[in-house]
């Protein structure tokens, strides 16, 4: 232990050197890792209690981490929420809630464009398919899982032995626990494992959401930005046999506000973070993933936005896909330019450095974990020649044409039938079934030239494929061709094709077809090697995890891994543009950016804006922003006070903050939330949902 100590205390002394001289230029190698480049977002199992004694003057008890814990909620497939009422309610984003709202709206309503409110519960609406999950038991299995992964000899039964361990204890715990769901959580790459026991809540309904112009002012321009004007907020209820949950554990609402430099802290379940990466992952990462993601979002957004105008804006199934795809394509792109800054890279090279030393310098850790970065370099390096194509011949539904997927289909099926897996009535009607009643002709046709983008950007020009597909054409000529020539472009001329038997329509001349035929080999060769890459580099990756466990504790948090985790931090503004952000902003700002934009998409606000209710107060705070750590996944998590009171509820980072996925730094990257005030100011006073903002205040149902 004393090891560890003198070695952060090393990583401690670091160079202060500001942004400013990545534009400047500077000497790499005085640049320093920081304290907190690996993060701050704390585990359960390991809360820092001495740092935030150190930090903040500040000792949390049990019962205050324990309430932390059970009154936060994972929501959904990939976002937070917490219990802020002993009655069952729930608070999470609008945007966590946005895709299911048409799943629970009648004829003739429009939840996204109108909002919704409940005020008896007989009108609370259930969301099909939600599930909320309460964390409510911890429990180390490291040993065990380890212990068994040891007696394996390959990589392939290394993986194999860990999972048939898995399973035996959440098999164990389930027989113990029937009301809990247990999950077996890896940290450190798994260098520690943890099992977790899950309440499960499935019955989940709508409480209210305010209109998605409110709750996203200013679309993707906004997204990721600050000052922001957001009302993204969302207040469910869960339901056991039909009535209204009681609970033990929820956050208590706090009224006074927030003020700088006042501690707070996120509790949610950040989706995941590569900080403990290797340089030559990363660089892989910066090289190769993010380069190719970064150009098939921009391409797709373009698409998506031009039909959102085209539309006029009023689609809003069009704006809430436009919203998604404009989210990740900022992510990535924000992202992808923090892997470009020098001043970063050097931060963490230097972190690497200095781990590595102290891996290479102890003769036990060095055996067993010295060689770690060479190979995995070596297996980035072979992941390099193969990953370009794997992504141009891979297709899937986000940015391929239906036209591809029915090919697909297509050309499975008739494998299948070859192969005797299907009878002919079978196979007959499966074949029928392969064209979609609801194809959007105009948006496959912008989705074939993205397509093409994708193969000209990562296919040689000595490939089968870009000479006969593409050629020298223009990627606009060559989707004419190809559509003058597919028998998928009309249900007519599929019909057509699947009247012929199966060696004529593998043998047609329809291009989607001949690309399936003429990949899928290759493709399946490739995968196939892949994964062997990716079960060494599992392997190798816990061992890394070991390694850093083995060096600096708990002194350094785990990677995100979509579970519970506690961020410190505090309210703070920063310096931006030439100019210093607020640590709030307030409703002013809204209406001003209304105006601004002359009451434009997607700067417009309902109507009533213009006519606002007298008790309603403009000056009250909307949005504020604090230094705490999150990440995708962290959307809907509470922000709580010292008394673990709610001050405001996490909706975005700021785009200093997107780097975070492999390095946390505190210069500018904030953290955005809406403000508890004006959540409440808006529920009571502009919506009039007055029984609503009664069980918020009073943390019951009146």
């Amino acid at each position: 232990m004393k090891f560890r100590i003198i070695l952060f205390q090393v990583l401690l002394f670091t160079a202060s050197i500001s942004f400013a001289q990545t534009f400047y230029g500077f000497d790499a190698d005085t640049v320093k890792a920081q304290r907190f480049d690996m993060g701050k977002m704390w585990t359960f199992e390991n809360p820092p209690i001495n740092y935030f004694q150190e930090e903040y003057g500040f000792t949390p008890s049990k019962q205050w981490l324990e309430k932390m814990q059970k009154s936060a909620l994972k929501f959904g497939g990939g976002c937070s929420a917490s219990f802020i009422s002993e009655d069952g309610l729930i608070m999470t984003n609008h945007h966590c809630v946005r895709g299911m709202l048409p799943t629970v709206q009648y004829e003739n309503e429009n939840i996204l464009k109108d909002g919704f409110y409940a005020k008896e519960f007989s009108e609370e609406r259930r969301v099909p398919n939600l599930q909320v999950e309460q964390l409510l038991f911890i429990k180390d299995i490291s040993d065990e899982v380890h212990q068994s992964m040891s007696e394996g000899k390959s990589d392939t039964e290394k993986i194999g032995l860990r999972q048939k361990k898995i399973d035996e204890l959440k098999t164990k715990f389930s027989k113990e626990y029937p009301d809990l769901v247990f999950k077996v959580i890896s940290l450190y790459n798994g260098g520690k494992y943890s099992l977790y026991g899950y309440k499960v809540y499935d019955d989940i309904r709508l409480v209210f959401v305010p209109e998605l112009f409110v709750a996203k002012l200013g679309g993707d321009y906004d997204n990721f930005t600050y000052p922001r004007y957001g009302l993204d907020c969302a207040f469910l209820r869960a339901y056991e046999n039909d009535k209204p949950i009681k609970s033990n554990y929820y956050f208590k609402w706090n009224t006074d506000g927030v003020v700088e430099n006042q501690p707070v802290f996120v509790v949610g379940n950040p989706g995941r973070t590569d900080r403990i990466n290797t340089m030559a992952q990363i660089e892989f990462e910066r090289d190769v993933r993010y380069p190719m993601m970064v150009k098939t979002l921009k391409d797709l957004y373009k698409i998506y936005e031009e039909l959102v105008y085209d539309s006029n804006a009023e689609d809003f199934k069009l704006i809430a896909r436009l919203y998604s795809i404009g989210n990740a394509l900022k992510v990535y792109e924000g992202t992808y330019k923090g892997l470009l800054d020098p001043f970063l890279i050097a931060r963490k090279k230097d972190f690497e450095k200095q781990f590595r030393n102290a891996v290479i310098s102890n003769p036990e850790l060095n055996k067993k974990y010295g060689n770690i970065w060479e190979e995995l370099a070596q297996l980035r390096n072979e992941a390099r020649k193969s990953t370009n194509k794997i992504f141009a011949f891979s297709i899937n539904g986000f940015n391929s044409p239906q036209y591809l997927l029915m090919a697909s289909k297509l050309v499975g099926l008739i494998d299948d039938f070859k192969n005797k897996k299907i009878a002919k009535e079978k196979f007959d009607s499966l074949l029928t079934a392969v064209y979609p009643s609801d194809l959007n002709h105009q948006l496959q046709k912008k989705l074939l030239l993205v397509q093409l983008k994708i193969w000209q950007d990562n296919l040689s020009a000595e490939s089968e494929i870009i000479k006969n597909l593409i050629g020298n054409n223009p990627v606009e000529k060559a989707a004419e061709k190809i559509l003058s020539e597919s028998y998928f472009t009309s249900k007519e001329k599929f019909d057509e094709l699947i009247r012929k038997s199966p060696e004529e329509i593998l043998n047609s001349d329809d291009p989607f077809i001949y690309f399936i035929k003429n990949t899928k080999d290759e493709l399946q060769k490739l995968l196939d090697e892949n994964k062997v890459r990716n079960q060494r580099e599992e392997i190798l990756n816990q061992m890394l995890g070991e390694a850093l466990y083995a060096v600096y504790g708990d002194a350094i948090p785990p990677d995100a891994t979509g579970t519970l985790r506690l961020a410190d931090g505090i309210v703070k503004g920063y310096d931006y543009n030439g100019t210093r952000a607020p640590i709030k902003t307030t409703f002013y700002g809204a209406l001003d950016r209304y105006y601004s934009f002359d009451k434009k998409f997607p700067f417009n606000l309902p109507s009533y804006w213009e006519n606002l209710p007298d008790e309603f107060d403009l000056s009250t705070p909307l949005n504020f922003v604090s230094t705490n750590d999150i990440i995708g996944g962290n959307s809907g998590s509470a922000v709580l006070n010292i008394n673990a009171e709610v001050v405001g509820l996490a909706f975005d980072g700021n785009i200093e903050s997107l780097p975070n996925n492999f390095i946390f730094t505190t210069e500018a990257n904030r953290t955005v939330s809406v403000s508890a005030l004006g959540m409440i100011e808006a529920i009571r006073d502009l919506y009039k949902a007055e029984k609503l903002s009664d069980e918020i205040i009073s943390g019951k149902r009146k």
